[in-house]
């Protein structure tokens, strides 16, 4: 089977995906997405994925904070990885995925809590609130489903 690749040599998916980052027939008109080579400022990668969350787009706010990890700082990657990873959990509570929203919520939370007071306080991210809310999402999930979830608990606020 032949993969897209790109000027590189290196697998990409060309096929357009739903605003739930779905892959469509290749004819399909789909949801625009990032850049591969996307580089914002730390701040700027925050509120955009903050804005992608609270307009139902967590897969392109995950799309934003993986291109921010992919230019981190050593000591920062396992933030914008975290951050990410809430952003995956929060797609697959739209897709219906709850045992994957739950692993990667999870995840997630683990990831930033070592940053409650370094590098994401200076970004702006309220580090304890956004774990707290993200563990509480997981654990309404695993207890009771996504159904009947209210559509504001898919909104976690990462930033203070």
């Amino acid at each position: 089977m032949n993969r897209d690749r790109d000027i590189s040599g290196r697998p990409r998916n060309a096929r357009p995906r739903d605003a739930l980052g779905r892959p469509l027939p290749r004819d399909a008109t789909g949801e625009p997405g990032t850049p591969d080579d996307l580089e914002l400022p730390a701040a700027t990668a925050l509120a955009e994925a903050q804005r992608l969350i609270d307009a139902d787009r967590p897969f392109h706010a995950h799309e934003v904070l993986e291109a921010s990890w992919k230019v981190a700082a050593p000591a920062e990657r396992d933030l914008w990885q975290g951050l990410a990873q809430i952003a995956v959990g929060l797609t697959h509570a739209h897709r219906g995925n709850s045992s994957g929203a739950v692993a990667l919520l999870r995840r997630g939370a683990d990831g930033i809590r070592p940053y409650g007071a370094s590098a994401a306080s200076a970004y702006g991210v309220d580090v304890a609130r956004a774990v707290m809310e993200t563990e509480r999402l997981a654990e309404r999930i695993e207890r009771h489903g996504l159904d009947g979830l209210p559509p504001s608990d898919l909104h976690p606020r990462l930033l203070a």
